[in-house]
């Protein structure tokens, strides 16, 4: 793969080079945690809890201890006093007291917990003497369903006395008073369904305890490793600087992988307690039970309209499944259910209540979209519903309460026990709204809603949404020039798959001015690289990271334009920087290698989102003997500002698109009345394929940069799964608007549409 030579306006932002990282994946070369080894290491495997709740009568680890090749089995009464997990957003006082000790003690309250780390000289030896682990746990009532939870007839927390952690509220106007007064109201049940994100790659960790130098080194970290050090600096009571986090390729993250799990810190106290270095790679099984959840959301959800259609307010009571702790990000999606459940549109008066409920069920966590996806999908839905009460045709709907480009920004509803505030920056929501139907051949595709072709029923349907990103508070990043010339940039931002070498490559060069093929490859992600570093969520990394590129390379070029005037013996104003020569006057040129050992360190803060937005359509077939739904185009239209590459951008839109689409149709994890997963294989949690969706197309546009940084950048990782939910219910329910079935929960399998026909028909 050749590297993209500099084009004469150097502008490398915005043009469609392939990813450079990709050569050494699809060449065998890139290198995962399970590729590491170290001299003299252990593996390591846990023992989870496979009872939902009960309470730990005692935990022998005589019979494995005795196994060959066994060095030791960790329980809690080996640790001391267990640490629990520090939560990362939202910590409020309230949520704090449901924190997942590293380790179960005294109590289990979901099957995966671990139980037990055994240590041995290979994984199978480790495996193995799992099985002579005797633990005797005394049963619990296990709660698997909230609406139990909610009664409080069992506690899970005894100490703390309820299973309600808390409630995030969020309030724009006067919602109460709105309802009171508006001439139309609608309320309307909606759910959706507990899935995740399962990344190609499942988690995988290797410590090295450094006993000269009492520091820890743990390879495999990603996401948020400066996070992470902080949080295990503090568990093991060392300071930050003996926490070394090294991260390497990941297979994928998507919110879940490289927060901090129990593993984070078991693995690392392992190679302490020993002394030698230990991997621990989790099996799919492991990953589907130990992995965050996500979703697992219900709602009453109200509305008033004027008879017109204009919306006068927006009411919600929405409960969320948060499993059996508060993890380090587990209230994310409740707060982004208040904030953004009122998307896109025109809605001067709104009331959320989100309630987080705890359950004996794996704990949850951000997952693509967190809380977004829920909210466009009961949104969306109830819109169609109220638009056919009305008269009014759904698209115009739409049209009459998209907020319009001089309104922003647009103050979003306060989310008023966290105290904070957000506005949209910009956008025409009208352009990409109306180019989606033209996208989608409304016009034409429209005339056969609800009507059989082939005995299959055919529907479409279009739903608009906020993709909020860039968060701050800030990122870091330092580039160095080396002996040869090249800059080698050094990037607080992590690498979970999204590209980020190649786009951070493209941002260095436009900045510095240089050929693409003078940039090094972009390091990223480890506590070695830069002082602090923030890391990689809420698609961040380019508004953050890529701004902080801008900022390192400006102070660079200033650095090297003052000593090539030194050099020269001129005013610093007679110096450019051009092609990778610094040029003075008479067109003396000085190499930049001659600036060998110069660096520039780059930072950007910003306290203010970016919302990238669009609108999304579906044109789908529906079988009603059977109930399968085919999807026969999707088209995802998407504003992200400035777009630094086409080609990652298409790629992030249509595999998002695919996991909404796995969402909607297919993954759901399945509990039954004793909090035991009956969905822990790919045998029963299914997830799409490749031949599943063949028809997705994405259309990215750059008309609204957004004026919160240089780059006008905004976040685009997590829009194409947005509003998939909602618009592929509304397009199965305008297929069966003749049946009067409507769609209410997610996902849409076949038996759940054919149940839905049926009891349409009976009704």
């Amino acid at each position: 793969m050749s590297t993209p030579t500099q084009r004469a306006s150097n502008l490398f932002v915005g043009s469609p080079i392939e990813r450079l990282e990709d050569f050494r994946f699809l060449t065998g070369r890139g290198q995962y945690v399970d590729d590491l080894h170290s001299e003299g290491m252990l593996h390591a495997a846990i023992l989870r809890s496979s009872v939902a709740h009960g309470r730990i009568r005692a935990i022998d680890t005589a019979a494995a201890l005795a196994r060959p090749g066994v060095h030791a089995v960790i329980v809690a009464a080996d640790i001391g006093k267990v640490p629990t997990i520090p939560l990362r957003h939202d910590p409020t006082p309230a949520i704090r007291r449901f924190e997942q000790p590293v380790i179960a003690n005294g109590k289990v309250r979901y099957v995966g917990e671990p139980l037990a780390v055994v240590v041995a000289e290979t994984p199978a030896l480790a495996e193995d003497a799992l099985e002579a682990i005797a633990v005797d746990i005394e049963p619990l009532p296990a709660i698997a369903d909230r609406d139990k939870a909610r009664k409080e007839d069992v506690i899970l927390f005894e100490t703390v006395g309820t299973n309600l952690p808390d409630t995030i509220t969020a309030v724009r106007g006067d919602a109460d008073a709105a309802f009171k007064a508006a001439p139309y109201t609608r309320r309307e049940h909606f759910r959706v369904q507990r899935h995740a994100a399962v990344p190609m790659e499942p988690r995988g960790l290797l410590a090295e305890w450094d006993a000269a130098q009492e520091r820890i080194t743990v390879k495999g970290v990603c996401k948020v490793p400066f996070t992470n050090r902080r949080a295990l600096a503090e568990m093991m009571d060392l300071p930050e600087t003996s926490v070394r986090m090294v991260e390497y390729d990941v297979g994928g993250g998507f919110g879940a992988r490289g927060e901090f799990y129990p593993e984070d810190f078991l693995i690392p106290f392992a190679a302490r307690h020993l002394r030698r270095p230990i991997k621990w790679t989790e099996d799919r099984r492991e990953n589907l039970t130990a992995l965050n959840h996500a979703r697992d959301m219900e709602c009453d959800l109200e509305i008033a309209c004027a008879r017109d259609g204009t919306i006068l307010a927006l009411r919600c009571e929405a409960f969320t499944d948060i499993g059996a702790y508060v993890r380090t990000n587990g209230a994310t999606a409740a707060r982004n259910i208040s904030q953004v459940l009122s998307g896109p549109y025109r809605v001067p008066h709104v009331r959320v209540d989100v309630t987080l409920v705890v359950t004996n069920k794996t704990p949850v966590g951000t997952y693509r979209g967190p809380g977004r996806f829920e909210s466009d999908f009961c949104r969306e839905r109830l819109f169609d519903m109220v638009a056919a009460d009305l008269g009014v045709d759904r698209l115009e709907f739409r049209r009459r309460n998209l907020i319009r480009e001089e309104e922003m920004p647009y103050r979003l509803a306060t989310v008023q026990v966290l105290d904070i505030e957000s506005e949209c920056d910009s956008g025409d929501y009208q352009k990409t709204f109306e180019r989606c139907l033209d996208e989608i051949r409304w016009a034409e595709r429209v005339k056969l809603n609800g009507k059989p072709v082939g005995g299959r029923y055919h529907g479409i349907a279009v739903g608009c949404y906020l993709e909020g990103g860039g968060t701050g508070p800030r990122e870091n990043v330092r580039l160095a020039v080396e002996a040869d010339g090249s800059i080698t940039p050094y990037v607080g931002s992590s690498s979970v798959g999204q590209g980020v070498e190649t786009v951070f490559a493209q941002i260095a060069a436009d900045a510095l001015e240089m050929p693409m093929e003078r940039i090094n490859q972009v390091l990223h992600g480890s506590t070695d690289y830069v002082v602090q570093g923030y890391g990689s969520f809420s698609s961040r990394s380019i508004v953050m990271g890529g701004n902080a590129i801008v900022d390192a390379a400006n102070k660079l070029r200033t650095c090297m334009r003052e000593a090539a005037a030194q050099q020269l013996k001129c005013d610093v104003k007679e110096i450019t920087i051009d092609r990778g020569l610094a040029i003075g006057p008479g067109r003396a040129a000085i190499e930049l290698k001659e600036f060998a050992g110069l660096s520039a360190d780059g930072t950007f803060a910003s306290k203010k989102r970016t919302y990238s937005y669009g609108a999304h359509a579906a044109y789908v077939s529906v079988d009603p003997k059977t109930g399968h739904v085919e999807l026969i185009d999707y088209v995802a239209v998407e504003d992200v500002g400035r777009i630094v590459n086409p080609l990652t951008l298409h790629g992030q839109c249509v595999g998002a698109v695919v996991q909404g689409l796995g969402g909607a149709f297919l993954e759901h994890f399945v509990y039954d009345e004793n909090g035991q997963l009956l969905t822990g294989s790919f045998a029963d949690y299914l997830m799409p394929t490749a031949s599943d969706f063949p028809q997705i197309r994405a259309v990215a546009l750059e008309d609204k940069p957004s004026p919160l940084n240089p780059l006008g950048a905004k976040g685009a990782g997590e829009g194409g799964i947005i509003p998939v939910g909602g618009v592929v219910a509304n397009a199965v329910a305008a297929a069966l608007s003749s049946f009067g079935a409507q769609p209410r929960e997610l996902p849409l399998s076949p038996p759940r549409v054919w149940q839905l026909i049926q009891d349409a028909a009976n009704a």
